[in-house]
């Protein structure tokens, strides 16, 4: 076992390694930006979605396709152009975070030392929620772009969505620096593609050329009139559905810990080169969208998944994309999509562990998820992440246009705690220019809070009602660990002054045939108790008050081997074998209250591990019920089988 995991996760990595284990600027980007820069990949079209679906009531569901040229398709351009200037906003406030918080400034870490507990814990949260929704969309995205452009795997997103969060979670289990190696890759190859296709895109526009479909030149036979209220709640809806485009922003500032010193500024560093990318790809994506006349519509079927806005996209731009030039480049472009979206997922495995990690470091998640594996990573924290995304991805049908209903709420959480705490901070510290620092994070809170509640309201009812749902349970939750952790210290600092040595001592062996492990343990027993030993076994197959063959076999031999120590024999009837030994303890213990009772149990082990499944574990449901049991030592003596 122990070589299978070598060859999988790769050599054992000592602590004094860690600084080995940092990442340069450029490995960071692929790392902690893949996230928000693959969310253009679906950011425009759920902004096309939501117009589309405005026009459905009015116009019919036929008329979508020749309302390409309709003016609320325009205003695609105005909402993503808002959605940049809130990028702007909130990216020039977590740089301010991370230089001031260059240990790591993530939302929880923020709001913890400058807000509180609940909101920490709030902010915390919303985040894990936001991780785990991070690897079901983005992978599933990914695979819907690899299904678009080979029709024959379709109908198999799920399977293939799992195999490769799996395939992520693996890589991670590794170390951050040889996934970040590997993923950087898939990053700048989809950056790179993209700007490429666009730039082409762009010529073809400054030629003069109109729409692609001659369906977008038609104007909509029914009239679409909106106005006043009808206006706004379309504009609404469309810009917190665009608002995932900025899912994944805090992530360099979560992780700035992984990068090299000077850690701070290399992660603010990393941070102006993310927003230049994700804003100028965000944008060209959306605008020779609507110029080109390419528009998108949620599937009626939640098991079904439509073909992606930027496949439409790549066709429109590229032309016929069946031969030649123009396929190879479709494919590579598909390809690439492919792997930056399942690489997104990658910023929430780098990123959920550590703020697991920090949070289970104060008490509000289990010990286990601050344990560092042997490859310096937060092996917990990875293993649950994939557990559960595969679960949401198998729930959801790997259907992006049911799973980003549920996106994005969380993140605007942590988005608002984190910047009001950094307004409290620079209030606190003061220091040069604080009153401009602190209206920047005052700015980016605000404007965060808007898009939450803008979101919380278009979004309730089509799913954002479970994540503003599950927020307030998961920090009932962590307080109730907290809560449990407080306690257990304080019982044990108790206890102290409890230990007292028992006047009387006694000690039951547990036997069922005679062997070389039950004569030790005979022997073990008189060495700790001396003549207050006695053993006992159950049978199960009694009969009318009758020995069993196998009890009669076990007193015969008790004889020579028993050491004179007194056996009983507790019938069992119903064919029990824990219910009869917890009942006889707990009359020795209600005889005796003050006495400290010492259970022995024979153990044989296997010679090798699978042998160990071929036997029924009695020894171990024994343990399990005997230590829930107050004023009972239970002692095992194991046996090793040649």
């Amino acid at each position: 076992m122990q070589s299978l995991r070598r060859i999988l996760l790769g050599r054992r990595l000592s602590s004094q390694e860690t600084p080995h284990t940092k990442i340069s600027n450029p490995i960071g980007l692929a790392v902690f930006s893949s996230d928000a820069l693959s969310s253009v990949a679906y950011a425009t079209q759920e902004i096309m979605a939501s117009l589309s679906g405005a026009l459905l009531p009015a116009a019919g569901a036929g008329a979508i396709a020749g309302v390409a040229g309709h003016a609320i398709f325009g205003w695609s351009l105005p909402v993503a152009l808002g959605i940049v200037a809130l990028l702007v906003i909130l990216a020039t406030s977590y740089r301010q975070t991370i230089l001031a918080y260059p240990g790591g400034g993530g939302a929880y870490i923020v709001a913890k030392e400058n807000l509180g507990d609940l909101p920490a814990l709030t902010a915390g949260a919303s985040l894990l929620l936001d991780y785990l929704l991070t690897v079901a969309v983005s992978v599933s995205s990914g695979v819907a772009a690899i299904t678009a452009a080979v029709p024959a795997l379709a109908g198999h997103n799920v399977f293939l969505t799992i195999l490769a969060i799996g395939f992520i979670a693996l890589m991670n289990l590794r170390g951050i620096r040889e996934s970040g190696t590997l993923f950087a890759i898939p990053t700048y190859g989809f950056v790179v593609s993209i700007l490429l296709v666009l730039g082409y895109g762009l010529v073809q526009i400054l030629q003069g050329r109109g729409p692609a479909l001659p369906e977008a030149q038609q104007a909509v036979a029914q009239g679409v009139h909106l106005a006043g209220l009808s206006m706004v709640w379309i504009f609404m809806r469309a810009y917190s559905a665009g608002c995932t485009a900025l899912t994944g922003v805090e992530a360099i500032s979560n992780g700035s810990t992984a990068f090299r010193d000077p850690a701070g500024p290399n992660a603010a560093k990393t941070m102006v080169w993310m927003v230049v990318l994700l804003g100028t790809m965000f944008l060209g994506i959306t605008f020779l969208a609507h110029r080109l006349g390419v528009t998108y519509q949620h599937s009626a079927d939640p098991s079904v998944v439509a073909e992606t806005l930027l496949s439409k996209l790549n066709k429109a731009i590229l032309g016929d994309v069946t031969r030649g030039l123009p396929k190879l480049i479709y494919y590579v472009v598909q390809g690439f999509t492919f792997a930056i979206l399942v690489v997104a997922a990658n910023t929430a495995f780098a990123d959920f562990p550590r703020l697991a990690a920090l949070q289970a470091r104060d008490g509000f998640l289990p010990r286990q998820f601050a344990s560092q594996g042997d490859r310096l990573v937060f092996s917990n924290g990875i293993l649950l992440l994939f557990f559960f995304s595969a679960l949401l991805v198998w729930l959801f049908h790997a259907n992006t246009d049911v799973l980003l209903p549920l996106y994005a709420a969380g993140v605007f959480i942590g988005f608002t705690l984190s910047q009001t705490g950094m307004v409290v901070h620079w209030r606190k510290v003061r220091g040069r220019h604080w009153h401009v620092k602190a209206f920047v994070n005052g700015l980016g809170a605000v404007t965060a809070l808007i898009v939450l509640l803008d979101i919380a309201i278009t979004k309730f009812i089509h799913g954002a009602w479970i994540v503003l749902l599950l927020v307030p349970l998961l920090v009932a939750l962590h307080t109730s660990i907290r809560r449990h952790y407080v306690g257990v210290r304080s019982r044990l600092a108790a206890s102290r002054t409890d230990a007292v040595l028992p006047p009387k001592h006694h000690a039951l062996v547990l036997v069922n045939s005679i062997h070389g492990g039950v004569v030790q343990s005979l022997l073990y027993a008189r060495l700790i108790a001396g003549d207050r030993v006695e053993a006992i076994t159950v049978d199960l197959g009694s009969d009318g008050g009758r020995d069993s063959s196998a009890i009669e076999k076990l007193r015969e031999d008790w004889t020579s081997y028993g050491m004179g120590i007194p056996l009983r024999v507790l019938p069992s009837p119903y064919r029990r074998m824990v219910e009869p030994i917890l009942e006889e303890v707990e009359r020795i213990l209600n005889a005796e209250p003050e006495l400290a009772l010492t259970v022995v149990l024979p153990e044989f082990i296997t010679s090798h591990w699978w042998q160990q499944f071929l036997h029924n574990q009695s020894a171990l449901r024994i343990k399990a019920a005997l230590l829930l049991r107050t004023g009972v030592i239970v002692t095992s003596v194991p046996v090793h089988l040649p």
